[in-house]
């Protein structure tokens, strides 16, 4: 996957995701990266499960990013909260 492709598939996840569990969008740079983390996350998450990974622009590729993002953002509201 290319560099931007993943900023895209970034900039789509990390908003769909903030939107779920925050209601408010993060701003561009913050859901580009929470996008690009959830990614990651996401297909780290699918490939232990047997489900393959990431691999392009594609709605799975979206559909497991996400995934990761809200991974990640309540991940991120449990350890904050708790400081």
């Amino acid at each position: 996957m290319g560099f931007l492709s993943w900023i895209i598939l970034g900039l789509i996840a990390g908003f769909i995701g903030s939107k779920l569990v925050n209601k408010t969008g993060s701003g561009l740079i913050m859901d580009i990266a929470l996008g690009v983390v959830g990614a990651v996350v996401g297909g780290y998450i699918s490939s232990a499960l047997g489900y393959g990974t990431v691999n392009g622009l594609n709605l799975y590729s979206i559909v497991v990013a996400v995934i990761g993002a809200v991974v990640v953002l309540l991940i991120y509201r449990a350890v904050v909260s708790r400081t």
